[in-house]
């Protein structure tokens, strides 16, 4: 369904009926551009770390425009064994409503727009028919506008509506104007005489239409009506003769139409205020500059800190899949070689995955994809949604017995909700949205500082002594080195010692650096709000009104034991009770959960379970896997599930990083990255 400023009023109940029955969602945006300074190799250094990513994209993305956003919801049709397709695209543009309201500044990249109309984009729909938003901010600042001129009118200040007999003596009007005044007096007494009973003044300026108001207000104390119209070329002011019930009558109108007017600025950001409330599984792929779009235009400005964006993420979204990163993991990566949208909706069609069974609601647009309707947005969230049944029904085929459908709210993919693909990071797959991230230690990298006028073979000649090396640029004047071998760093750093034009700092020493850096700036503690969207408090530099969708508690970042509600069951990922086969391919089952220590050489994580665990093999016997307590079918429970473990590699070079126990043989589990990634 394509909905634009015409037909989005009429649309909205269809959306709002269409995410309540949805077993899932899936997203995507179109953008005017990505990066408005650094090229996009620059801005996706392979060596980022995820605060640094972060605040790439916050700088250098965020002044573009999301102006179509695809919502596609699917609802499982368990008689038919099929899924019910409804798909949105909506066209997006900031259109001011009024003079008051905020007129969006915002930017274009020329190779994007080149793209998009080179793929049939109509973009006379966005910026002639797009529909407007506010986000909460913008929203409660226009509400304490509005409600600020009401309390003048009725104190018989500013552009009123009705005469009020509250004032007690004539304004005063400047000698300059006092003619102009004397002239609207003389034509509303005409007016109390002749049968007409309405008055169109003829356009003036805005202090003049204040003097209008005062003196009117002043010297017909009943009987009229005062109210300013405004056209798309000009403003004026309409007196009108009225009774005192009449009066009433027409100001409760006035503000009734206000708020109608006001309610349609905030225009799309309902939809994603409706998303959010439902708390629904919101699929994307490589969606981390979609959700961050989002946010900003709809919700909030984005926060300055990583942390932050985390919280108001799961409060925006409590739950997110991103099918890139799906299928860049185990027990995917080995089947997927091409993880782009178009590529891996091609590959899952074929075996051994399975196209679902998927039937477009009537009214809908029905999409076929031998067509390859690609960037438009409805079309990507649809195939976007089909990539995601295919993988997670291919899990059930590792059950005993198989399965043929897994639902959105099974178990068993629960280890991929919260985690945002990183893209062209070699060692940080992801951004963890519920727990911390990733911290390799890359202690085959250099950072270099050196001339602006160097380029990349002025490194490669510095650097020839240490054979293949890889170079990533930060800017013009610093970049990473990774070296080959990690015992070379110290004769880098030895040699480097008394040189004058350059400098080099091994990689922990750069971190380290930063976060001294960042600790000079005093970040003050946030709150977040539990008293949903429409909150008029909202201050972003200090806190925000972020509501939590129902039936969902606030999210720790570090969730702890003992932070637990009483009776609520500890945080876990879902696949800690399934190990990986052994050498003769049986499978095995973890009898318990009790090895939650993270891979010390990844991360260290505070989580009582953390997403990230090593299990021993001596433990694997005896215990049943976690149920599907919400699956329609309810027999998770009676399998069993094994993944083909990865080779234990770290870094880009794939050097091996981990030695085997002598006395166990450890197993992995599916996001101990870097060993399966």
């Amino acid at each position: 369904m394509e909905v634009t400023r015409q037909n989005y009023k009429d649309s909205l109940k269809t959306v709002y009926s269409a995410i309540e029955e949805a077993d899932f969602l899936a997203i995507d945006g179109e953008f005017s551009g990505i990066s408005d300074g650094p090229n996009v190799s620059a801005l996706t250094n392979g060596l980022d770390t995820p605060e640094e990513r972060y605040t790439k994209l916050k700088k250098h993305s965020m002044d573009f425009l999301l102006f179509q956003f695809g919502l596609c919801t699917f609802t499982y049709d368990q008689t038919n064994s099929k899924y019910i397709i409804k798909p949105f695209n909506f066209y997006v543009f900031p259109k001011p409503f009024n003079r008051t309201s905020p007129d969006l500044k915002f930017i274009c990249q020329s190779s994007s727009i080149d793209f998009l109309a080179s793929q049939g984009f109509d973009f006379n729909k966005v910026f002639c028919n797009g529909i407007p938003y506010l986000n909460q901010e913008e929203e409660a600042q226009l509400r304490e506008q509005t409600e600020e001129r009401r309390n003048q009118h009725a104190n018989g200040i500013g552009t009123q509506s009705f005469i009020s007999p509250s004032s007690k003596g004539p304004a005063h009007v400047p000698q300059e104007h006092k003619e102009y005044i004397n002239r609207v007096i003389g034509k509303v007494e005409a007016l109390f005489t002749d049968s007409v009973k309405t008055l169109d003044l003829e356009p003036c300026t805005g202090f003049q239409r204040k003097l209008i108001y005062q003196t009117l207000n002043w010297k017909f104390p009943k009987g009229l009506h005062v109210e300013t119209v405004e056209t798309e070329k000009e403003r004026y002011i309409q007196v009108s003769k009225v009774d005192d019930e009449e009066r009433k009558r027409r100001e409760q109108q006035k503000q009734e139409r206000e708020q109608e007017e006001l309610n349609d600025a905030v225009g799309f950001s309902r939809v994603i205020h409706a998303i959010s409330k439902s708390g629904k599984l919101v699929v994307g792929h490589n969606m981390l500059l979609d959700v961050m779009h989002t946010i900003h235009q709809f919700y909030c400005p984005l926060p300055e800190d990583l942390q932050d964006f985390k919280e108001v993420t799961m409060c925006v979204f409590p739950r997110l899949l991103d099918t890139k990163l799906m299928a860049s993991t185990q027990p995917f990566k080995e089947l997927i070689t091409n993880t782009s949208l178009a590529e891996l909706e091609k590959r899952v069609k074929e075996g051994p995955f399975k196209s679902p069974q998927v039937e477009t609601a009537a009214g809908f647009h029905s999409y076929n994809t031998a067509q390859e309707q690609l960037h438009e947005a409805g079309y990507d969230a649809y195939i976007t949604g089909l990539c995601f049944i295919s993988m997670a029904n291919y899990l059930g085929s590792f059950l005993t017995p198989p399965k043929p459908y897994i639902s959105a709210r099974s178990k068993l993919i629960d280890p991929f909700f919260n985690k945002l693909f990183l893209m062209r990071i070699i060692d940080i797959p992801y951004l963890n949205l519920t727990g911390p991230d990733l911290q390799p230690k890359r202690d085959h990298v250099l950072y270099v500082t050196f001339p602006k006028e160097w380029k990349t073979s002025d490194l490669y000649q510095l650097f020839s002594a240490f054979g293949n090396i890889q170079v990533s640029w930060i800017d013009d004047m610093s970049a990473f080195v990774s070296l080959s071998q990690t015992d070379q760093v110290q004769i880098a750093m030895n040699t480097s010692r008394y040189a004058e034009s350059y400098r080099i700092q091994t990689y922990a020493e750069y971190i380290k650096g930063r976060l001294q850096d960042k600790d000079k700036v005093d970040h003050t503690p946030k709150s977040w709000g539990e008293d949903g969207w429409m909150k008029p408090s909202f201050t972003p530099a200090t806190s925000a009104g972020f509501g939590y969708p129902r039936g969902l508690r606030k999210r720790s970042i570090s969730p702890v034991q003992g932070e637990l509600g009483a009776g609520e069951p500890p945080i876990t990922d879902g696949w800690s009770n399934y190990s990986y086969p052994d050498s003769t391919g049986s499978k095995k089952m973890k009898t318990d959960d009790k090895s939650g220590q993270a891979n010390a050489e990844a991360i260290e994580s505070k989580t009582s379970e953390g997403w990230l665990k090593t299990a021993d093999a001596s433990d694997s016997a005896g215990s049943s896997p976690i149920p599907d307590e919400d699956s329609p079918e309810g027999n998770d429970t009676e399998g069993t599930i094994t993944w083909q473990q990865a080779p234990t590699v770290q870094g880009r070079k794939g050097q091996k990083n981990k030695k085997k126990s002598k006395e166990t043989e450890s197993t992995t589990s599916l996001f101990e990255v870097p060993e399966v990634w």
